[in-house]
């Protein structure tokens, strides 16, 4: 469980992921692709800068024409180091030059160019001041879809991270809750975790009582009482790929009432799940989710999307919500995450991960979705 698989792609395997993402690129009518440090930077070349400043990095992609890394000298070896290295040109400039000069000389000066989400604005203005005719989109908008399709290996890491997270849970189940405060629980989760593998935690929720009914409430300062319903919710990356998982737990014995719901939730979840296979649109996924609770008369307890995609981020394209029309493909993989959420009482949210598989779908995670008395 704990063991790493620190280099799990090769330099082929990130030649091929930026050949096709070229090739998505002109697909979609693009000149080319401008991707700044960050996931997909990583998912590209494997590179991830020590420090991210205002010196300009740039992954430089377009059809017909070898990758180019755009990177300051001083940090030139690091990226010489990338897995992914042998497979494009690094270009360094040096402090006092113009790292958008020396940018725009691979760029077609009229080109329209997708730009990772998280580019700094300085350097995209700093790249359209230099070529006035360039224009941009932001990748999600013009290439949704360019991390969504998982390979096997990626998959068997997406698994593992999903194992990690299970582990993690039937160890917290065994701790106090009672009693202690949400905080102190969170630091259990986030101590479990790493225990487990992760080198990243990005979120440990412990939403308590009322605490419950915000789906984002994370960890605070109350104090967990007999009687509480508590929702966990945690993940992070594992090996560079990611991990998110909710169980919604109860301190000593449940009333009725929220028997009654969380079982709803569960009924929720499972036809969110049993909707997943190739060919279907997203939103069927939330669609399924979403009758069992409005059915119930819950509907308006049910304030967010089924789902979202997850892979060397936790949150990414595709989402699981109304109105998204991409047909799911066999190596997405998106949470299940369906909710009850009831004003200053009490909330239920019950989440795996789930790939699409040329059958259906397949969880990966496995922990039990009843419900879980804990002291």
């Amino acid at each position: 469980m704990t063991g790493s698989k620190t280099a799990p792609f090769t330099a082929d395997d990130y030649r091929a992921r930026m050949e096709h993402a070229a090739q998505a690129a002109a697909d979609a009518g693009l000149a080319g692709l401008l991707v700044a440090p960050g996931p997909d930077l990583v998912w590209l070349t494997g590179y991830t800068p020590t420090a991210i400043t205002e010196r300009l990095t740039l992954l430089v992609l377009a059809p017909g024409q070898d990758p180019v890394l755009v990177v300051p000298t001083l940090e030139a070896p690091d990226a010489a180091h990338a897995a992914g290295a042998p497979a494009l040109t690094l270009r360094d400039w040096t402090d006092g030059k113009d790292p958008y000069a020396a940018t725009a000389a691979l760029l077609d000066s009229g080109g329209r160019f997708g730009v990772s989400d998280n580019a700094w604005a300085m350097h995209l203005l700093g790249l359209q001041k230099t070529l006035p005719n360039t224009s941009y989109a932001a990748l999600t908008d013009a290439l949704p879809m360019l991390r969504a399709v998982k390979d096997a290996a990626e998959l068997e890491l997406l698994a593992a991270a999903g194992a990690a997270a299970d582990a993690t849970f039937e160890e917290i189940r065994k701790v106090p809750f009672g009693g202690r405060r949400e905080s102190e629980v969170g630091a259990d989760l986030a101590d479990l975790l790493r225990r487990f593998g992760h080198s990243q935690v990005d979120f440990t929720i412990v939403a308590s009582g009322p605490n419950g009914a915000n789906p984002h409430h994370e960890v605070g300062d109350r104090v967990i009482e007999h009687g509480d319903m508590v929702v966990l919710d945690f993940g992070g990356l594992k090996d560079g790929y990611g991990s998110d998982t909710s169980r919604t737990v109860h301190v000593g014995e449940p009333t009725d009432e929220e028997r009654r719901v969380h079982d709803l939730v569960r009924e929720a979840q499972e036809a969110g799940f049993r909707a997943v296979r190739p060919g279907v649109a997203c939103q069927e996924v939330d669609r399924a989710a979403r009758k069992v609770i409005a059915d119930a008369g819950y509907g308006e307890y049910f304030i967010h999307r089924t789902g979202h995609g997850i892979g060397v981020t936790t949150h990414e394209p595709p989402y699981m919500i109304e109105g998204e029309e991409q047909p799911l493909v066999p190596g997405m993989c998106f949470s299940v995450e369906p909710g009850v959420y009831l004003p200053g009482r009490f909330g239920v949210r019950i989440e795996d991960i789930v790939t699409v598989t040329e059958e259906g779908g397949r969880r990966l995670n496995d922990t039990t979705r009843e419900m879980v008395i804990v002291d």
